[in-house]
């Protein structure tokens, strides 16, 4: 399903506004981080109840409705489970994933993850899988360049995967930086001063200001503590605005 931003209103400031369209744009992403989260979480309690561990094939049941949502929602372009490393009874670590291709068709990903090969075997420290982990919260990371799947500019959107209150992974989903920044320039543009956006790192997701480029970090408060209050403010004449309920913030020079 496609999205578009709703006309402002008048008794909205334009970067309020702004900030909360963007949060919208996402928001439907997470929908879909989120259902896949659900899903992952309800399989495994089920392995826990017949007190045994979970197997790599037990999440082929996610791919019925991994496909769903890469096909109903514009802005994903991969989407899926990454176990924690030990999870699984048959396999050290695995990523269910799924991407869908130009043509339209919906692939799995084949990755080697043996340790001693595979340059990708361990990532648990990448900020898609760290930051869900290490804050308890759903996150966005990127933009990079996505080697480990794509190897296209990407911004990763995941969130925790909970059993018995343990991290046992995270439901994530991939957007094409050229998707998001199609889909959220023309709101930065709109504003009356260069903007752009920031993840709880500072790293830059998109921007139409020249002098700060998409994958650079800015310099500036905890843009993740920023977050978690979720209110506006101001640091060494920046204009702080954290966007509607994702772990993004507007930042206007």
């Amino acid at each position: 399903m496609g999205w578009s931003p709703p006309l402002a209103t008048l008794d909205t400031d334009p970067e309020t506004w702004v900030a909360a369209q963007v949060g919208g744009a996402l928001e439907a992403v997470f929908d879909t981080v989120a259902a896949i989260r659900a899903e992952t979480e309800d399989l495994l309690r089920r392995a826990t109840a017949e007190e045994r561990r979970p197997a790599s094939a037990d999440l082929a049941a996610l791919r019925p409705g991994l496909h769903r949502q890469l096909t109903h929602e514009d802005l994903v372009s991969g989407a899926g489970f990454v176990a924690a490393p030990g999870l699984l009874g048959d396999v050290p670590a695995w990523l269910e994933w799924w991407q869908s291709g130009a043509d339209g068709a919906v692939r799995p990903l084949h990755l080697d993850l043996d340790s001693g090969q595979s340059a990708y075997a361990d990532y648990t420290h990448w900020d898609w899988f760290a930051l869900p982990r290490d804050t308890g919260r759903r996150a966005v990371a990127g933009p990079y360049v996505d080697y480990l799947c794509s190897d296209e500019y990407s911004l990763t959107l995941s969130e925790p995967v909970l059993v018995q209150g343990r991290f046992a992974g995270v439901a994530a989903a991939d957007v094409y930086l050229r998707h998001f920044e199609a889909a959220v320039l023309p709101l930065l543009r709109s504003l009356p001063r260069p903007a752009h956006l920031v993840n709880a790192r500072g790293r830059v997701a998109a921007s139409a200001d020249p002098a700060r480029l998409a994958g650079s970090l800015t310099r500036g408060p905890r843009f993740g503590d920023l977050l978690g209050t979720a209110r506006p403010g101001t640091h060494d004449g920046l204009g702080l605005v954290p966007c509607a309920g994702v772990p993004l913030v507007l930042v206007l020079v």
